[in-house]
């Protein structure tokens, strides 16, 4: 069997709802723990490939997976892992009693995730001229 090469988009977007909201309900409630259901899901599709909240969301798929508009693996492993360093920081912020450093990483993970949501990715963004950035830099060197 061959690894697939992207994801259906209806289940990234749900993986940006369920972080977005876990940040929300975490505010509301001041249960910190409830970030860690996304962390530990981004990060097992890291690092196994296997996402436990787009997994489920995959059984209410209507069409077949090939029907609907692709997201690229390797993109979504790079916002995956910023929206895992967001939310450990978050995590970590209010575990230490540390306000600051808890609401500066939830806000940026719920800005992040509610604008992927609404179609601009800022991940991808920083990729892209991160990747620009490199191959201005190969070309001076060459």
């Amino acid at each position: 069997m061959t690894k697939p090469i992207s994801i259906p988009r209806p289940l990234v977007r749900v993986n940006q709802w369920v972080i977005f909201l876990s940040v929300v309900v975490t505010w509301v409630s001041g249960q910190f723990w409830i970030l860690g259901i996304p962390l530990i899901a981004n990060l097992l599709g890291i690092f196994t490939g296997f996402n436990p909240i787009m997994r489920f969301a995959k059984l209410f798929l209507t069409k077949d997976v090939k029907s609907y508009i692709p997201e690229e693996i390797g993109q979504q492993k790079f916002n995956s892992a910023i929206a895992s360093l967001c939310l450990a920081g978050g995590i970590a912020g209010f575990a230490f009693n540390l306000p600051v450093v808890a609401y500066s990483f939830t806000i940026m993970v719920a800005v992040a995730s509610f604008v992927a949501i609404l179609g601009f990715c800022i991940g991808c963004f920083m990729l892209f001229q991160y990747k620009q950035y490199q191959y201005r830099s190969s070309l001076k060197n060459t």
